[in-house]
């Protein structure tokens, strides 16, 4: 499905399917390669189709696998990437089974088509020249799924294990709806999981499965484009509960801890509640590797029963310090192309210091730096 969006996303497509085709086909002499249109509950998708005609449970271990790789015409580059998802997907196979990687028994993995779909994505990912690839949360899917090793739940072991610390999710029909060879694909190789980053949209293109399901198109969407340019600009997590039975001080005192924790900033707002109580909501701006973590800390520290979380882009320019030297000492002013600041932590430090007041070493950092200019 991967490869399929990728050669829909191309900008010659007919071009790039050629090359695709010649690279597979030399991997795997037996295999017909094609490429076509199809519909998806109302979305035109491209298919990629691997026929082989070796038997598909023929097993093939790590080493014979990659001795097959190097030895196509292909780009460095997408060796080097083929070998890269193979042996992240052998650890993890290896790890499941409790057998060293060379050891590992590919299965279905190791079946030509499954290496014409991961060198086919490599090697498309060279083609439309991506530097960075990011993905959305997985839809693994649910159920089971049956294996060589008989009916396991999904996702499979080896998928589950994959996936650690990359956001899932269950929606759909009750079948493997991810891979191993598509997780290891997307964990080898994306920068980040979750909100789209921001970018300027170049161009678009749609994957298809092989079945048409009734709740939703069965397809991979690929969007191709290029960095905003906003300085600093990333994706944040917003956390926000709204409280009316907790005192001044334990909202306080979470504030605090949130802070010191990672929050990149931390807001309370009076606001009025239902039956007409006063209270507050308690929001939280932080990097979402730390979402979990400040969600945990607000449960502990205030008496919330439940949080709201959104993503949201946050764009910061680029910053700069210079130090000003002021009657109660050095004071860093924090510089941006539109404006800057004396920095508050160091002006208090220095007021209470000198016992002089605070707006007047503010003053003073902000006259020495002007004279600097």
């Amino acid at each position: 499905m991967l490869v399929g969006a990728l050669i829909d996303a191309a900008a010659d497509p007919a071009a790039d399917r050629d090359r695709i085709t010649r690279a597979l086909t030399q991997i795997a002499p037996d295999a017909s390669v094609s490429f076509e249109k199809v519909l998806r509950r109302g979305v035109t998708a491209t298919k990629f189709r691997v026929g082989i005609v070796e038997p598909q449970g023929k097993h093939r271990h790590l080493p014979g696998i990659l001795k097959m790789i190097h030895a196509a015409d292909i780009p460095d580059a997408v060796k080097a990437s083929s070998e890269r998802v193979f042996r992240i997907l052998g650890e993890a196979e290896a790890a499941v089974h409790g057998v060293p990687i060379e050891k590992v028994h590919f299965h279905e993995v190791g079946a030509l088509d499954s290496i014409c779909d991961i060198v086919g994505a490599c090697l498309a990912l060279h083609l439309l020249g991506i530097d960075e690839l990011h993905c959305s949360p997985v839809n693994v899917g649910s159920g089971t799924v049956q294996t060589e090793h008989g009916v396991l739940p999904v996702p499979a072991p080896a998928t589950a294990r994959l996936l650690r610390d990359v956001p899932i999710y269950s929606r759909g029909p009750a079948m493997e709806l991810t891979t191993p060879t598509g997780a290891a694909i997307v964990t080898a190789f994306a920068r980040s999981f979750g909100p789209l980053p921001p970018l300027r949209l170049k161009a678009m293109g749609y994957g298809a499965g092989d079945r048409d399901f009734k709740e939703h198109a069965n397809v991979v969407r690929v969007l191709v484009g290029e960095a905003s340019g906003a300085p600093e600009s990333t994706t944040v997590s917003v956390l926000e509960a709204n409280i009316d039975d907790a005192s001044p001080q334990v909202i306080a005192y979470a504030a605090e801890k949130l802070l010191e924790a990672g929050a990149l900033d931390v807001t309370v707002t009076p606001v009025q509640m239902k039956k007409g109580r006063p209270g507050v909501t308690l929001q939280v701006i932080a990097a979402p590797e730390h979402r979990e973590a400040l969600a945990a800390l607000i449960f502990r520290e205030t008496p919330t029963l439940g949080l709201r979380f959104h993503a949201a882009e946050r764009r910061v320019q680029p910053r700069d310090w210079v130090e000003t030297e002021t009657s109660g000492g050095t004071v860093r002013v924090k510089i941006s192309p539109d404006g800057f600041a004396p920095e508050y932590d160091d002006a208090r430090r220095a007021a209470a210091h000198s016992a002089l007041p605070l707006r007047q070493i503010l003053a003073e950092a902000t006259h020495q730096y002007l004279k600097t200019k």
